[in-house]
C-alpha cells in the first residue's frame, strides 16, 4: 500500500558528533515528529525517523504487524547511527516510548533518552480483552489526534486494529519487567491532562528505572500528543539542550 502523504519517514545528516533516533505513537506517523526532527536537524544534529511497520497506510496492515516488527526496525536504524555518531539519543512518544525504553534496556550505551508521554500500560480494563475480542471484532475507534490546540490534526488511523493492541500489551509487559535495566540519562515529559495515556505510565517509569540523572517536566498547556500541541516549542528546544549537557559530559569523562 502506498504511504499516506506526510506520513513519510525522515532522516538528515548532521554532526557526527550527536545522532537522535526518533520513535512515534501507536497507529501515528513521522508526522508527528517532524516538527521535533527539523528542530534538532536545525541545530545539526544527525536525525532518523522511520515508519513503523503497519503504520502510514491502513489500519489492515498494522493488524498484520506485532511488536517485534516494529521494534526490528527502530533497532536497525539505532546500528545505523551508532556506527555513524558519538553519541546517540532516542526520543520517543506514546508507544514510541516503549520502544524507546526497550532499546535503552537492550543496549546501554545509548547516551540518553526522552520520553514524551509514555506509554507502558493502561487502565482500561477491556484492553485486556483484546487478544479474545481480536478474534471476532478486528478494530475499535481510534484514539488519535489528542491535541489542545486547535486546527492540529495528527496522521493517524481513526481505528485501533486489536490484534495489534494485544501485541502492544505485550511489549508493555517486557518493558516493564526490564525497566531496572534503563541506566541512562532520562528526561520525560508528562501532559497534566492526556485523554489516552494516564499518568501512572509515567509513575512506573520513573519508580522502575535506575537512572541517576532523571528530570521530569509537567506539560500544562497540551494534551497526548504533545510535539503537535501548545507545548512542543518547549520539549524541542528542553531536549537540544539535555542532548548537548549529556554529549558534553560523556566527552569531557576522564578515560
Amino acid at each position: 500500500m502506498p504511504v499516506l502523504s506526510g506520513s513519510e519517514p525522515f532522516a538528515h545528516d548532521g554532526s557526527d558528533d550527536i545522532g537522535v533516533l526518533l520513535c512515534h505513537g501507536f497507529t501515528s506517523t513521522p508526522q508527528s515528529m517532524r516538527g521535533w526532527g527539523e528542530h534538532l536537524a536545525a541545530a545539526g544534529i544527525t536525525v532518523r525517523c522511520p515508519l513503523l511497520p503497519g503504520h502510514g497506510t491502513r489500519w489492515q496492515d498494522l493488524s498484520r504487524t506485532r511488536w517485534t516488527d516494529w521494534y526490528a526496525v527502530v533497532e536497525r536504524e539505532l546500528a545505523a547511527l551508532r556506527e555513524r555518531c558519538r553519541s546517540v539519543f532516542v526520543f520517543g512518544q506514546s508507544m514510541g516510548g516503549a520502544l524507546t525504553l526497550r532499546l535503552a534496556q537492550r543496549h546501554p550505551d545509548i547516551a540518553g533518552i526522552v520520553l514524551v508521554n509514555p506509554s507502558v500500560t493502561t487502565l482500561r480494563k477491556a484492553v485486556a480483552l483484546a487478544p479474545v475480542l481480536s478474534r471476532v471484532v478486528p478494530s475499535v475507534a481510534g484514539l488519535g489526534g489528542d491535541i489542545a490546540a486547535p486546527g492540529i490534526v495528527e496522521l493517524a488511523y481513526d481505528r485501533v486494529p486489536l490484534r495489534a493492541l494485544a501485541s502492544l500489551r505485550r511489549l508493555w509487559t517486557v518493558v516493564r519487567a526490564d525497566l531496572p535495566a534503563v541506566r541512562q540519562p532520562l528526561l520525560l515529559y508528562r501532559s497534566a491532562v492526556d485523554h489516552v495515556v494516564e499518568p501512572v505510565n509515567s509513575q512506573l517509569v520513573l519508580g522502575g528505572v535506575r537512572s541517576r540523572d532523571v528530570t521530569e517536566i509537567v506539560l500544562a498547556d497540551s494534551f497526548h500528543v504533545a510535539t503537535l500541541d501548545h507545548d512542543a516549542p518547549r520539549v524541542f528546544a528542553g531536549s537540544v539542550e539535555f542532548l548537548h549537557r549529556i554529549h558534553r559530559e560523556r566527552v569531557e569523562e576522564p578515560v
